[in-house]
């Protein structure tokens, strides 16, 4: 039987069920906006499609060539130090003048730095700091292993002279070499037919190689002491006519330096020489 007249558009305003993309059941009210939308959604690209087809969302990267990737621009890596707000004047004669540092195992980074802190000093510009000048001097003092230690640093991770300098003593003076040259102290001894002020010397060549050895003046005194051949400890008790452990710590090292001076003429004590260290 035919529909009556005016049904077939009524059918068509019926709402009916689908299934959207995801699985779900959708109630749809005007059927001819659903068809509307689908028809626009399947002409629409999809997003990433659209931006496959634009160079890639407006990615400058995506045009570049195989030898633009190849061949990349230099780029400088950026410095550990944080620029200082401070200006300096960097003079082309000083920087030959400094010393330089290459990292190897028999270098002092204290010495270095000692060294270092001298030329600054002669050279100190009238208005700048006399940090601001360590910091953007040392840099230049460094070559070869220490170098690359500087340039491997977290960048803007150095914000002055003492950060600088810590940093540095702790990548070239590690625990390990500490309490190597601490044993060298501690457990120092006279060399077979050594000349007392040749032993002395070599003392505080030992501690001059590690100051951070935190060692009392009086256990520096006794290590000495107690490393000592028999032929020097007799040097020194004539020298100070048998009161050496009468003395403070302080006043043993001195004389301990005096006898090392006096003793450079001569291997055994003389007689004359007793008593000649001033009271």
């Amino acid at each position: 039987m035919a529909p009556l007249p005016g049904m077939e558009s009524c059918n068509l305003c019926m709402p009916y069920w689908i299934r959207d993309q995801e699985g779900r059941l959708v109630r749809i009210e005007n059927p001819l906006d659903t068809e509307l939308d689908i028809c626009v959604n399947i002409m629409d690209p999809p997003q990433e499609d659209q931006n496959s087809q634009h160079g890639q969302g407006g990615n400058p990267n995506a045009y570049l060539s195989m030898r633009d990737r190849m061949h990349p621009p230099r780029m400088s890596a950026p410095s550990c130090i944080v620029p200082p707000l401070e200006q300096l004047i960097i003079r082309p004669h000083i920087v030959p003048l400094l010393p330089n540092f290459h990292g190897m195992e028999r270098e002092n980074p204290y010495a270095h730095i000692k060294e270092f802190e001298e030329v600054c000093n002669t050279f100190r510009e009238g208005g700048a700091s006399i940090d601001l000048m360590r910091l953007k001097l040392f840099p230049f003092t460094l070559k070869n292993k220490a170098k690359i230690w500087l340039n491997s640093l977290r960048p803007r991770s150095i914000r002055n002279w003492v950060d600088l300098q810590a940093e540095f003593l702790k990548k070239i003076f590690p625990t390990h070499r500490t309490n190597g040259l601490k044993r060298q102290i501690s457990n120092f001894s006279a060399k077979e037919n050594e000349k007392f002020y040749e032993c002395w010397e070599r003392y505080m060549e030992a501690i001059n190689a590690c100051p951070h050895h935190g060692f009392d003046t009086w256990l520096l005194v006794s290590y000495f002491y107690d490393g000592m051949s028999s032929s020097m400890k007799q040097i020194l008790e004539t020298m100070c006519e048998g009161d050496f452990m009468s003395k403070n710590p302080e006043e043993a090292m001195d004389f301990l330096s005096y006898v090392s001076e006096v003793s450079r003429g001569w291997d055994e004590p003389n007689s004359r020489e007793k008593g000649k260290f001033p009271s």
